[in-house]
C-alpha cells in the first residue's frame, strides 16, 4: 500500500480526494488541515507521497515544502489553480522539490472532481515512485541560485513584444529536440541554464503543461538561463541562441515559411495522449531537415511520449540523449527510448548540456 497524506485547508478537498484515493484500492490516506499538521505526520504517518495544496493560512503550501524538503524528503504534488498566478507559485514549488502538480477543477468541485479522478490517482501513483533525496533537491537549489546569478546582468527579454528581427541565417544549420513531463521544470533549468548564449543551434522544447502555465514557464527560464526563452504561440523563426518552449494544451510542430525554418504551436492532435505532444515536435521535424541536423533529447517524465519518434530519429542517423534513471524524477520516457534501442547517450542529467556543448565543438 502507498501511504498519502492528503493536505488542505478544504474540508470538501479532503474529503473528495480522501474518498478517490481510498476508493483507488492501493492507498492508505491520512489528512491534514494546514502545514503544521502536515509536518507532524512526516514520522508519525512517514508518508511515500504528498499532496499538497498552495493556499493554506498561517503557513502555506510553498513553505510547508521548502520543511517537508529539510526535513524528511519525500515526493510532493502541488494542488495548484490554473491561473497566471497559480503557474508561478506551481513553479516556485517544483523548483522547491515537488515533482508534478494537479490542477484544482475550476467550476463545481464536487461536480467536476469525478472526471478527474483517473488522472489524478495516476498522477500521484507516478509522484509516488519518484526518486527523492535530500542531496538532490540542495543540488537542485544551488543550480537555479546559479543560473540566476548568470544572468543577473541581462535585461529580461521582452517576450510580450514578439519576435526580434531575425539577424542570423534564415535556416538554422540543425535543431535540439527536447521532451520532458513529470520532473522537467527543473530539469530544464540544468538543461538551459548550463548552454552559453551563443549555443550554436536553436533549441525548441515539448513540456508537457497547460497553457496557463507555458508562459511562466518561458518567463521563468528566460531569466535564470543565458539563452533568449520564449513561448511558441504562433510562427517563430528558428535562430540560435534561443529556446522555444511549446504552448500548452497545443502541439508545437517545425514547418518551412518562404524558406524559413519556423515553431509554430498547432492545435493539439486528439490521436496522442500528452500535449505538447514529443512525439509529433519530433516527427514534424525529421519532415524538414535531415536526421544528421537533428539532436533529441528526452528527459524524466511518466508514459512513453518521444520514444517512438526519437528511436526512429537514431536509427536514421540522427543523435538521442536519454537521461538516465539515476537522475530523472520518472523514468518513464527515457527509460522508453532506451529500451527501444533508440539512445545514443544515456546521462545523468547535469552531464546533459555538457554533452550537446561538446558535440558542437567535436
Amino acid at each position: 500500500m502507498t501511504r498519502l497524506l492528503i493536505v488542505d485547508d478544504s474540508p470538501l478537498m479532503r474529503r473528495l480526494l480522501g474518498d478517490i484515493f481510498a476508493s483507488a484500492g492501493d492507498f492508505e490516506v491520512a489528512v491534514a488541515r494546514s502545514g503544521a499538521e502536515a509536518l507532524a505526520l512526516l514520522t508519525a504517518f512517514a508518508p511515500d507521497v504528498i499532496t499538497l495544496d498552495i493556499h493554506m493560512p498561517e503557513m502555506d503550501g510553498l513553505a510547508c515544502l521548502d520543511r517537508i524538503m529539510l526535513l524528511r524528503p519525500c515526493p510532493v504534488v502541488m494542488v495548484s489553480t490554473l491561473t497566471a498566478e497559480g503557474a508561478n507559485e506551481t513553479l516556485e514549488a517544483m523548483a522547491l522539490g515537488a515533482v508534478d502538480f494537479i490542477a484544482k477543477p475550476r467550476g463545481a468541485i464536487s461536480l467536476e472532481i469525478d472526471a478527474l479522478a483517473p488522472v489524478l490517482v495516476d498522477r500521484v501513483r507516478a509522484a509516488a515512485g519518484a526518486r527523492i533525496s535530500r542531496a538532490t533537491r540542495l543540488t537542485e537549489r544551488v543550480r537555479a541560485r546559479a543560473c540566476a546569478g548568470r544572468r543577473s546582468d541581462r535585461a529580461p527579454h521582452p517576450q510580450a513584444a514578439g519576435p526580434r528581427p531575425v539577424t542570423r541565417a534564415a535556416a538554422p544549420a540543425g535543431l535540439v529536440l527536447v521532451g520532458c513531463s513529470t520532473g522537467g521544470p527543473p530539469a530544464l533549468d540544468a538543461l538551459l541554464g548550463g548552454l552559453a548564449a551563443d549555443f550554436p543551434w536553436p533549441i525548441m522544447v515539448a513540456q508537457h503543461m497547460p497553457a496557463s502555465f507555458t508562459g511562466a514557464l518561458a518567463r521563468r527560464l528566460d531569466r535564470i538561463c543565458a539563452l533568449d526563452v520564449i513561448e511558441v504561440s504562433g510562427a517563430v523563426p528558428l535562430e540560435p541562441g534561443r529556446a522555444y518552449i511549446g504552448r500548452g494544451d497545443a502541439d508545437v510542430i517545425v514547418s518551412r515559411r518562404g524558406g524559413a525554418v519556423v515553431a509554430m504551436s498547432a492545435p493539439n492532435d486528439p490521436a496522442r495522449l500528452w500535449h505538447p505532444s514529443v512525439d509529433r515536435l519530433v516527427e514534424s521535424a525529421a519532415a524538414v531537415l535531415a536526421p544528421e541536423r537533428l539532436v533529441g533529447v528526452l528527459m524524466t517524465g511518466m508514459g512513453n511520449d518521444g520514444a517512438t519518434a526519437m528511436a526512429d530519429l537514431h536509427r536514421r542517423g540522427g543523435h538521442t540523449i536519454a537521461e538516465s534513471a539515476e537522475t530523472a524524477i520518472v523514468w518513464g520516457m527515457p527509460g522508453a527510448l532506451v529500451a527501444a534501442g533508440g539512445a545514443g547517450e544515456t546521462v545523468p542529467l547535469e552531464r546533459i548540456a555538457p554533452a550537446l556543448t561538446a558535440l558542437f565543438a567535436a
